[in-house]
């Protein structure tokens, strides 16, 4: 798409930002790009604290200087809450709240991280869609402004305004059955395992980055430090990731699904036949665009 539109990649995935987490996010290796420029990737250290809100400042900024120097920008990756963030706008929040984030935390110590996830799940459904089910630091922020607020996150979301407003963003989005998610997914959890995922993650542990760096906290990094621990043998590790991927597959359908205005896609990304009718509708909607003087 980038060859043929002129384009350059944002990525739109939030572990990608940080640096040293490579295989288990599938970065594109350099020597891949074809020349194509990737930004918003490898941008902090894993020990930074780096949110949705500063995704959209960073990834916004990126898309103005990609336009202005006349090339288009193209937005890649799946996580919602970034999408979402740049293309909707995300609104500030209240400040934190140590009383309650500890209260929060002591609750999931008792009684299990997952019983946060179920309280997000009954007070905001929709964060709970997009939230990993072990990912305390963002449920608790869910749990925090929910509390805070008396309004769950997406009810927020509604009422902001884009980082983009005034440009026309074009939302395409693949979609594939089941069986054909189930088969990628297993190849890629055995690439990442071929390619040295786990001797990545020995890397970053042996050079100082502690275990509660936000970006373990994500899938495959997170089971992979369980298989480092003993908690599983390799292969239960590489069924459980790919069960997690699944899962947050289907979270990802139903999260997109709710996004306004995107064109779907039935099909791989790399089917030439997809491939032809995306480039058919870039043009198209491109065209619209540009008559209708959108940037």
């Amino acid at each position: 798409m980038a060859e043929r539109h002129g384009g350059e990649i944002v990525n739109c995935d939030s572990t990608a930002v940080y640096r040293g987490f490579d295989i288990g996010t599938d970065k594109v290796a350099v020597h891949e790009r074809r020349g194509i420029p990737h930004h918003v990737v490898d941008l902090v250290d894993p020990t930074e604290e780096y949110s949705a809100a500063r995704y959209a400042r960073d990834a916004a900024a990126a898309i103005r200087d990609i336009l202005a120097r006349g090339r288009l920008p193209i937005l890649v990756g799946g996580t919602g809450l970034y999408y979402r963030a740049l293309t909707r706008g995300l609104f500030p929040g209240p400040g934190k709240d140590e009383q309650l984030r500890t209260r929060l935390e002591h609750s999931a110590e008792k009684r299990g991280v997952e019983w946060l996830h179920r309280l997000v799940r009954r007070v905001d459904p929709e964060s709970a869609l997009r939230i990993q089910p072990r990912d305390r630091k963002r449920l608790i922020r869910a749990l925090e402004v929910y509390f805070l607020t008396g309004m769950p996150l997406t009810r927020h979301f509604a009422e902001t305004v884009s980082p983009l407003e005034g440009y026309a963003v074009v939302p395409l989005a693949l979609r594939l059955p089941a069986d054909a998610t189930a088969e990628r997914v297993r190849r890629r959890v055995d690439d990442q395992f071929e390619r040295g995922v786990v001797d990545e993650v020995r890397r970053l542990l042996a050079s100082g980055v502690p275990r509660t760096a936000r970006p373990f906290g994500g899938l495959v990094y997170r089971q992979i430090l369980e298989l480092l621990d003993g908690v599983r043998d390799e292969e239960a590790t590489r069924a459980l990731i790919a069960q997690e991927n699944r899962r947050y597959a289907r979270r990802q359908l139903i999260w997109f699904r709710k996004e306004p205005n995107l064109v779907w896609f039935d099909g791989p990304g790399e089917s030439p036949e997809v491939i032809a009718r995306v480039h058919a509708t870039v043009e198209t909607l491109h065209t619209t665009h540009i008559d209708g003087s959108e940037h």
